[in-house]
């Protein structure tokens, strides 16, 4: 097996939802954000769950930049398989993020152990710094676009 993926890789084809709802509580944001990894059971819905809990501890800890998040637990919250789902919010979604403001791009991280998460962590960061990829993702409408920007990662 080749070791190097891509991230699209872990998203695959039917791994990006995207959305034009307006005004998502965080609650379903984080349904949405979560809802194609639960239903093609790469984790279990108290994955979910422990993403809600740890934002009622702490805040928006997934909120990592202007624009992104990047919600996720602990592998032993409820991972099956290592993946990615990749939301876009067209306009928006406020995560109460103070630092950062409103989402538009999320990245649902699922894990399995910490090896293959460095290497995903860093195709990620790599993107993430990247505004002219997040702003083409975000403005996209084509998945085969999104998928195309994400086999370069």
């Amino acid at each position: 097996m080749d070791c190097f993926m891509s991230l699209f890789d872990l998203v695959g084809n039917d791994g990006i939802v995207i959305t034009s709802e307006k005004h998502l509580t965080v609650d379903s944001a984080l349904d949405l954000m979560c809802s194609i990894l639960i239903k093609n059971k790469k984790v279990d819905s108290c994955y979910l769950e422990a993403i809600k809990q740890k934002h009622r501890e702490i805040g928006a800890y997934y909120v990592l930049a202007p624009k992104i998040a990047m919600p996720h637990a602990r592998p032993e919250d409820g991972v099956n398989e290592a993946a990615l789902q990749l939301t876009i919010f067209k306009y928006g979604v406020d995560l109460e993020s103070e630092d950062n403001g409103d989402v538009y791009l999320s990245i649902t991280l699922a894990a399995v152990d910490s090896d293959n998460h460095i290497n995903t962590i860093m195709a990620l960061s790599e993107l993430f710094q990247n505004d002219e990829d997040i702003d083409a993702i975000i403005q996209s409408d084509n998945i085969i676009n999104i998928i195309d920007i994400l086999k370069k990662y």
